[in-house]
């Protein structure tokens, strides 16, 4: 097994190497795919083990998020192509001044240079992180949790014969071959070698790496996701909405937690709510709304839980003011939705609710970086200094100005 720390300085002197060219990179990315799909036996192969290991340790919405099958691999590499498609970020001017003395002062994006990422059971976020990372100018350093461990090196060994194959040193991709706790803590205070480290997991992992991190990292999205339906609301495009929100795929950061509902409409909106989730998710209840319908009584933690799984939360509120305070209270920042027909009521939702992703009328399973063009994401930012919502291939990069003169002393 090779040691973090060794990886870590492969990782460090490939960062360092000549930048490759926009189309050296989009070159390797589709090889990267071809190579995902040319081994999609043995990925599946890795990820039954995984699977195996896993079952009866970790519940069956997570298990969900684990599973690997023919479509989603071609998902996968269908992803990497999708970055190869987009625009380079690196080079761009993104300001330019002329001062009056005749220096030209140039702010220009550039890669971070090496990102480590630490996640939990999840597959895809190997080769959406690489290909991110690739694009972006970046090198990468994967830290799977073990449940994904033997899927996660199967992928990332698929992804490192698509470089070989283009000619490019393979070490722009590294995976930690640790899944202990060490491994972890090495990244998390990898001063000198890790420019940035993204957290994507539970609220555990999160929070101990934003507690005990000393190199610079991003918290990503514990999703405690809100619905607010308005008194103006279609009861039909409510009820779609909601539905999918939540049960879709209940195991992810975007999935609806908490259903906010006013007073007004809450003896239409509720048993139209509960007649659709019947036997599919659990409705818990604050006294208003088991006043209405047969609904669990909520407990004093429901509002505050992030469940990944076919649970919701549902409270009646008297305003829109009191949604958007309950929301403040409540909410992780990460996507909160009002359905709505009085735009008034739309505008000052938008306005005042302060998350990574507002919605009018839509569902917030949309927070995705595919769904916003990006191609894939690094996760989800629920912070607001240097990026925010989904992470695509401008977040990964960082500036530097560039300053030409002529001979200028001050």
């Amino acid at each position: 097994m090779i040691s973090t720390a060794e990886i870590l300085k492969r990782a460090k002197a490939a960062a360092s190497g000549t930048a490759l060219k926009a189309e050296e990179k989009n070159r390797a990315l589709g090889l990267m795919a071809d190579s995902l799909i040319k081994h999609t036996a043995d990925i599946l192969t890795a990820n039954g083990e995984d699977m195996r290991s896993a079952r009866g340790k970790i519940s069956e919405v997570m298990l969900d998020r684990l599973r690997l099958d023919e479509k989603r691999v071609l998902a996968m590499a269908d992803g990497i192509r999708a970055v190869a498609e987009l625009p380079d970020p690196v080079g761009r001017v993104l300001d330019e001044i002329r001062r009056e003395n005749g220096l030209l002062i140039k702010k220009v994006s550039v890669p971070l240079g090496v990102v480590a990422i630490i996640y939990e059971s999840r597959p895809n976020v190997t080769s959406d992180a690489a290909a991110l990372c690739f694009k972006s100018g970046n090198v990468c350093v994967l830290r799977s949790g073990k449940e994904a461990f033997l899927s996660a090196r199967t992928v990332v060994s698929a992804l490192k014969e698509g470089l070989s194959a283009a000619g490019i040193n393979e070490d722009y991709i590294n995976l930690v071959e640790d899944t202990t706790r060490q491994s972890a803590a090495e990244l998390m205070t990898a001063n000198g070698y890790v420019d940035l480290l993204i957290p994507r997991g539970g609220k555990g992992l999160i929070s101990a790496c934003v507690q005990n991190a000393t190199v610079p990292c991003i918290e990503t999205g514990t999703g405690i996701c809100h619905i607010y339906v308005d008194k103006s609301a279609d009861i039909e495009m409510a009820v779609n909405i909601v539905d999918n929100a939540k049960t879709s795929r209940p195991s992810v950061c975007n999935a609806a937690e908490v259903c906010l509902v006013h007073r007004r409409i809450a003896d239409s909106f509720l048993p139209e709510l509960a007649r659709r989730l019947a036997g599919r998710a659990e409705l818990r209840g604050d006294s208003g709304v088991c006043a209405v319908i047969d609904a669990v009584p909520a407990g004093k933690d429901d509002f505050d839980t992030e469940f990944l799984d076919y649970i919701m939360a549902v409270k009646i509120v008297d305003s829109e003011e009191e949604a958007v305070r309950h929301i403040a209270e409540h909410s992780t920042h990460h996507s909160d939705c009002i359905i709505t027909e009085d735009k008034s009521a739309a505008d000052y939702f938008t306005a005042a609710v302060d998350s990574a992703a507002v919605y009018v009328n839509a569902s917030t399973r949309f927070t995705d970086g595919g769904e916003f063009g990006l191609g894939c994401e690094m996760g989800i930012s629920t912070q607001k200094l240097h990026a925010r919502g989904p992470m695509g291939l401008c977040e990964l990069n960082t500036y530097k100005y560039i300053i030409s003169g002529n001979g200028q002393i001050r």
